[in-house]
């Protein structure tokens, strides 16, 4: 008997061993990362090359399509491995012959007009020399059997994205570059995560009007910790950019992970999101792989195509966390999703308008974390209406005046964060000015914001006094009735009392700020107007 408990624990010490040297298998090629951050330098100086491509809003797009396919074989390798161990049946999400050892990791392989045409055609010769689907027409009919799965995300993916390289030995150069990058080596998947965000921070600054794809880490980092994600709550951003709210809540939850359920827990079922415009989504989805959310489920549709009153409790979720866009226009369709007097056409008026309805109510109430402009803050008309409904059903708890120059380059208009959640209605506000490190007017390309800068505010967030950075304001004080009730006005954009606010002592950029956002709020009304007189002749 005894010997036989010793084979058996033998064998499955054996196995363990074995998956760990599948998990392994490239533990002796690491690349450190000053020679993995060297590689996607060189990769990006093969594209300039390449006359299709014009810039990072190219490049990195094109980057990530490739990595993401390598990324996928890397983990199918590990895990059909791992599945022939376990004695189980392995389904794998990409098929013989598009997997990436198939047609891209020999350095000898397809190139040159031969492969941009298997890449971009509906129909070509394949690696294996048969015809079928070219690989973007393949990739994209994908589908899952089972709910959402791993094929539904490569297709979803696919679906958006366009190879934009003309040569086809320039891009085999760029493929050989990237075959070097194991991503079945922990470490090494840890080092490019770090370097994709930093290449998401370069596309940011060179994206001018597009910039809104990324928020600032601190920024996110911060929003997380004071809203405090809990396994087993539900997460949501409407809006997710390239994911950096999604994959930093993943970060915060994977730290109170005690069990396997917590795993399960958090990989399905935890995080959503949505993003429209085929870019992003596509380097959402790369950075929410790379840091380890196995299933991103993230919508490619727009957050606000659903009608507010087609909304119930089950598309409730318990946080939201999310930077929407500001200062664009919705279609005008997506307008009647919203309540007759509370349309608008500024975007950030409808997300809150969203943001509202999608939070729980019960067990426990929802709550949210939104970065706003200051317009919202000030604004009359429909804004004033949609933050009278915010005072009334929900608790905004906190106001956090953030510095000049956070979304710079994108942005120079001066934004806030709201903080709010569904326990009952608003009776008082605590507002915190973040300050600038001393001796900075702004913040530049070259010196941006830490997160060590919120410390203070960390502190002073669950043991609350007044001081010279936080004050208190009762909501009697913002919600302006008539003696018939009839709504005045919704002012939350309160000043510090502890700074004199004479026009001379206000910096020239907090100036220009305020008076540009005055101008976008007085056209938002003017084009209410129109639309009212056009309703008016109809």
């Amino acid at each position: 008997m005894g010997r036989s408990k010793k084979n058996t624990k033998l064998t499955k010490t054996t196995k363990s061993q074995q998956l760990r040297l599948v998990s392994e298998t490239s533990t002796n090629n690491v690349t450190t990362p000053q020679n993995l951050a060297a590689l996607i330098k060189s990769v990006r100086d093969i594209m300039r090359k390449d006359k299709g491509l014009n810039g990072d809003l190219d490049r990195l797009p094109m980057i990530t399509w490739i990595m993401f396919l390598k990324l996928l074989d890397d983990q199918e390798q590990i895990r059909e491995a791992e599945a022939r161990l376990a004695g189980k049946k392995f389904q794998p999400t990409i098929e013989p012959p598009y997997r990436w050892r198939d047609w891209a990791a020999k350095d000898s392989g397809i190139t040159g007009p031969e492969l941009i045409a298997f890449i971009n055609q509906d129909e070509a010769v394949r690696p294996d020399g048969t015809r079928g689907p070219g690989l973007f027409a393949y990739l994209k009919s994908l589908s899952g059997s089972e709910e959402r799965n791993r094929r539904d995300v490569v297709a979803t993916v696919f679906k958006g994205t366009v190879n934009r390289m003309l040569n086809g030995y320039l891009l085999r150069d760029v493929i050989n570059q990237v075959n070097g990058i194991h991503f079945d080596s922990t470490e090494e998947i840890h080092t490019l995560a770090f370097l994709y965000e930093s290449l998401l921070k370069e596309m940011r600054d060179a994206a001018g009007d597009s910039g809104e794809f990324y928020t600032p880490r601190p920024l996110v980092k911060f929003m997380v910790q004071v809203v405090d994600p809990q396994i087993g709550e539900t997460v949501l951003d409407p809006a997710a950019g390239t994911g950096g709210f999604l994959v930093e809540t993943f970060k915060h939850l994977s730290a109170q992970c005690k069990k396997a359920e917590d795993f399960e827990r958090l990989q399905k079922g935890t995080l959503f999101g949505f993003e429209a415009k085929p870019m992003p989504f596509l380097l959402c989805q790369m950075n929410m792989l790379l840091h380890g959310i196995e299933t991103p489920e993230v919508d490619p549709g727009n957050a606000l195509r659903i009608p507010l009153r087609e909304m119930g409790e089950k598309d409730r979720v318990d946080i939201v966390l999310t930077n929407p866009p500001f200062g664009g226009e919705e279609e005008r369709g997506i307008l009647g999703n919203f309540p007759e007097d509370k349309q608008t056409t500024e975007t950030a008026l409808l997300f809150l308008q969203l943001i509202m309805r999608k939070l729980r109510r019960s067990p426990k109430p929802g709550r949210a974390g939104i970065v706003v402009p200051n317009g919202t803050l000030f604004g009359d008309g429909v804004c004033a209406r949609i933050k009278e409904e915010l005072l009334r059903e929900f608790n905004l708890h906190t106001i956090v005046r953030l510095p000049v120059g956070v979304f710079s380059p994108y942005t120079s208009i001066p934004t806030n964060l709201l903080f709010f959640d569904r326990s009952g209605p608003t009776r008082e506000i605590w507002y915190y000015e973040q300050p600038l490190p001393e001796g900075r007017k702004t913040y530049t390309k070259t010196q941006l914001m830490q997160y060590d800068e919120f410390q203070p505010c960390l502190d002073w967030w669950k043991n609350r006094q007044q001081n010279d950075h936080a004050w208190r304001v009762s909501v009697k004080d913002v919600l302006k009735h008539d003696e018939q009730s009839n709504l005045l006005s919704v002012n939350l954009d309160i000043k510090n009392p502890s700074i004199k606010q004479g026009l001379e002592h206000i910096p020239p950029e907090r100036l220009a700020d305020n008076i540009l956002a005055k101008e976008q709020r007085i056209a938002e009304i003017v084009a209410e107007i129109r639309e009212m007189l056009g309703r008016t002749d109809s």
